[in-house]
């Protein structure tokens, strides 16, 4: 028996697929997300099906998450990605007791007791400071590629300081720096301190350890060490984590299946 889960993000729809018998991953794929997030999640959901030779109708369970979650016709239900990504990081590191999830366009701090369940969390999703938003401003700034930040940081000699948690004014502040012939490294470096501070600032430093960090902006190099220096405690990397959240709504999916 097949579930999938639909993560549907504001930079990226993921989509997992797992077998409901042995909780494996049965087969995953992602695409960047547009204006139609039906229709690109409708057309991933078949590529894949028929990528790995599988018939719609042996999926027994579809769950949507995510930013887009309610405009998934494919899933049968939804549900936040507070309790999806809690899901997903308590089946890969069923030990973990804090999650630090960052996306394109909000950033979460969640609290896990042991049986992988939410007991508080804290959400920013009003303010571009602190998401990966914030990085694909500097890119631009920077006239590079996202995938380049994590590399530039780990050059840098002198982070600079980025004291504006607004990202229009951190725009502002960056350009002065430039002008003032700052290194780009240092900007960048700067900058990912600076979204680390606001992780912080929004959850306070009550991170319980083993803490998993989850979303796109983990992917980028350097933030998991950020992250690690604001908190004063280690910091690890979830496996594939841009796919956490599409795995928890798949391992969801198949309770609701089991029930």
């Amino acid at each position: 028996m097949i579930c999938a889960g639909i993560d549907a993000g504001s930079r990226a729809i993921k989509i997992v697929l797992i077998d409901a018998g042995n909780m494996r991953v049965v087969t995953k794929g992602l695409a960047d997300q547009g204006v139609e997030q039906d229709k690109l999640a409708s057309e991933l959901f078949a590529r894949i099906l028929k990528d790995d030779g599988i018939n719609k109708e042996d999926v027994a369970a579809i769950v949507a998450t995510g930013y887009g979650r309610n405009a998934i016709s494919l899933a049968e239900t939804t549900i936040t990605e507070i309790t999806c990504h809690a899901a997903g990081v308590h089946h890969l590191v069923p030990e973990a007791m804090t999650v630090i999830d960052i996306g394109g366009q909000d950033s979460k701090l969640l609290r896990l007791d042991g049986s992988g369940r939410v007991r508080d969390f804290a959400m920013n999703d009003r303010c571009a400071a602190g998401t990966g938003r914030f990085l694909e401003v500097v890119a631009q700034r920077l006239d590079t590629q996202l995938a380049r930040l994590g590399e530039m940081a780990a050059g840098s000699q002198n982070p600079a300081a980025i004291s504006s948690m607004c990202v229009v004014f951190a725009e502002t502040e960056i350009t002065g720096l430039l002008a003032s012939g700052t290194a780009s490294e240092d900007i960048v470096a700067g900058v990912q301190t600076a979204i680390a501070e606001r992780i912080i600032a929004m959850a306070g430093r009550a991170a319980e350890p083993p803490i998993i960090f989850t979303g796109g902006v983990a992917m980028v190099s350097g933030m998991d060490a950020a992250l690690q220096a604001a908190l004063g405690r280690a910091v690890t990397v979830s496996p594939d984590p841009q796919m956490t959240g599409a795995l928890g709504a798949a391992i969801l999916a198949s309770d609701r299946v089991r029930r």
